[in-house]
């Protein structure tokens, strides 16, 4: 018996293009890994300081450079008055209604913020935001249309 006969073989195509709500939810789950990797390395009290790799062209010679540029990254949480952590996810720069007149997500304190932060990854890899994402999109979209 050969080895390929004993794999299942069908005939497939492959995409030429990902449906938009999986870019859309592919961006969100980007910048959630990257409040992950925040929250983290503030609680190991060291900095976290992604790059990038940016092309920039030198004016004299006319040559391209490409250069490693750090990246900024903004927490989504704060401190309330009651001394909670509040947690607000945003797309763009819109914050997302998590629930219908809810932007935010209230966590006991700063311990339970991973946990908080990889449960919304989940959620959002599982389909459950598409509807806000998908309101987000329309009004950071709506706003390069002037």
């Amino acid at each position: 018996m050969s080895v390929l006969s004993s794999l299942k073989l069908v005939q497939a195509k492959r995409p030429t293009s990902m449906p938009q709500v999986q870019v859309r939810r592919n961006k969100l789950v980007g910048k959630i890994h990257h409040q992950l990797l925040l929250a983290q390395a503030l609680r190991e009290g060291r900095n976290y300081t992604p790059t990038r790799l940016r092309s920039i062209r030198d004016r004299h010679t006319g040559e391209t450079k490409t250069l490693e540029m750090p990246m900024r990254v903004r927490q989504w949480w704060f401190v309330a008055d009651s001394g909670s952590v509040v947690l607000q996810v945003k797309y763009g720069s819109k914050v997302i209604d998590i629930s219908k007149g809810k932007n935010s997500i209230e966590i006991k304190d700063g311990n339970h913020l991973i946990e908080v932060l990889d449960a919304v990854k989940t959620a959002t890899l599982n389909g459950e935001l598409d509807v806000q994402i998908e309101s987000a999109a329309n009004t950071v979209k709506a706003r390069f249309k002037k």
